[in-house]
């Protein structure tokens, strides 16, 4: 397994990164802001316009750092990697597992059946631990939904209608979603999933710390040698990662919206960090981006016993693990995908 080490976030648009010698630099007008050695980092991460010299990038790819650009809203822009690396075999095995409508299908059930269960248990926890009523019977009822919804994928079911069932059980969970707010009601509210651009401060959050995750996601498989483009529930599009995008599915819940739903409900940020644009799209200022790293760089350094590897492990090295099980269940090394189901 891979040792996790750190993340840097450049948040400043004016920001250029460069190198001295095997430390990266962050200056911002020609001043030195910050500075690490390169083998303390596991990604850069370099949101708005950031600038980056050659020989920085140069240094990344040789030391496995991924370097990638996101614009100030988090979209992807570009990403800066070394020659290709890992096990051809590995690869190619993946390339006709994708191919294969009976083995991409049996994964994706995996997948989709650890999401709706990781869901589940989001829903049943606000529901204990929330006093009695109305919105709470409704969470309470959103979460048995989700429980005959896994029976249904549990059959075996064709990729697409498997999809069908996932965007199902995606509406329930998001229906009640909105009960698990607790703090600034008037201002931090859910309707419905709402991205490219966000429609309001929740779904910004929402997306912002997707974006995250999905970039955590796509360097631990490239990691262990799979191809993050290659997904078997997602489909083949040219920039999307999409095996990267299949594996994160059964995380969202329990890393992405859970952080949300504390960063809210803690009043860790405020409605004045997130601002209309006249696209009609809501995107948080500078401030409070760099608030939501903070809880999720801590977030990620919080420990938990892994239910199938059975050790104590941090929370941001869960990527990791699961990159390395999907591996090991490529190569033949264990009889199926486990799937993180979070107790």
């Amino acid at each position: 397994m891979r040792k996790l080490l750190n993340t840097l976030y450049v948040t400043s648009p004016d920001a250029y990164l460069t190198r001295d010698g095997d430390n990266v630099i962050v200056r911002i007008e020609n001043e030195v802001k910050f500075r690490m050695p390169i083998h303390n980092l596991e990604s850069v991460v370099a949101f708005g316009y950031a600038g980056a010299s050659p020989s920085l990038m140069q240094l990344c790819a040789e030391r496995g750092v991924a370097l990638t650009f996101l614009t100030e809203h988090g979209h992807f822009m570009a990403r800066v990697t070394g020659e290709v690396s890992g096990n051809v075999l590995l690869r190619r095995r993946q390339y006709r597992v994708a191919d294969s409508e009976a083995e991409a299908s049996h994964i994706a059930s995996v997948f989709i059946l650890a999401k709706m269960a990781n869901c589940r248990a989001v829903l049943l926890r606000a529901a204990r631990d929330h006093e009695t009523g109305e919105q709470t019977q409704a969470v309470a009822s959103a979460a048995d939904q989700l429980a005959g919804y896994m029976q249904e994928a549990a059959k075996g079911l064709p990729l697409d209608e498997l999809r069908g069932i996932e965007g199902v059980a995606a509406n329930t969970y998001f229906g009640v979603f909105d009960n698990l707010i607790l703090a600034n009601k008037g201002d931090f509210f859910f309707h419905a999933r709402s991205r490219r651009p966000p429609r309001d401060n929740i779904n910004a959050l929402l997306s912002f710390l997707y974006t995250l995750l999905v970039h955590d996601m796509q360097a631990a498989l490239e990691s262990v040698g799979l191809d993050p483009q290659v997904g078997f529930m997602h489909q083949d599009r040219p920039g999307r990662p999409g095996l990267a995008l299949d594996m994160m599915e059964e995380l969202r819940p329990i890393l992405a919206d859970r952080s949300a739903l504390a960063i809210v409900n803690r009043k860790q940020v405020g409605p004045g960090g997130f601002h209309a644009l006249e696209s009609g799209g809501v995107m948080m200022d500078d401030d409070t981006r760099k608030t939501v790293i903070a809880v999720w760089q801590k977030r990620k350094q919080e420990e938990i016993v892994h239910p199938f590897l059975g050790e104590k492990i941090e929370v941001g090295l869960i990527p990791y693990a699961q990159a390395m099980l999907m591996a090991r269940y490529l190569r033949g090394d264990i009889d199926g995908y486990p799937a993180f189901f979070w107790k």
